[in-house]
């Protein structure tokens, strides 16, 4: 069965391209968010295998959303998107339960392998 992925990013693009590289593998993206704020929304509707979530983003970061969807499920499966030069932001986020992380600009092959160990 393909697993269920929530995208969330600010920029479409990105949500876009993500979304791509994730059908052209044969998983499903059962919902996309703009912000942290929806992306909990998003978890606690659709509660996804996994979610792919940018770090920088506008009302609730990715940090955030991260301990929030934590509390709602500790077994939550998340994995980072950061840009270049963000690697306290990141090291804060697997802190608070990211899985793993990919830096911006992404190759499609460590999206999928990213995706890949985190759902085991």
């Amino acid at each position: 069965m393909a697993n269920g992925i929530l995208i969330v990013d600010d920029a479409a693009f990105m949500r876009m391209m993500i979304r791509d590289v994730l059908t052209k593998n044969g998983y499903e993206v059962v919902g996309e968010a703009e912000n942290g704020q929806k992306a909990i929304e998003k978890y606690k509707e659709l509660h996804p295998d996994l979610v792919i979530m940018d770090i920088t983003m506008p009302e609730v970061d990715g940090i955030q959303a991260v301990k929030e969807i934590k509390k709602i499920d500790p077994n939550a499966k998340i994995v980072m998107c950061s840009a270049m030069g963000q690697q306290a932001m990141v090291i804060e986020s697997i802190q608070a339960g990211a899985r793993d992380f990919i830096v911006k600009p992404f190759q499609a092959d460590r999206v999928i392998e990213a995706v890949k160990k985190v759902l085991g």
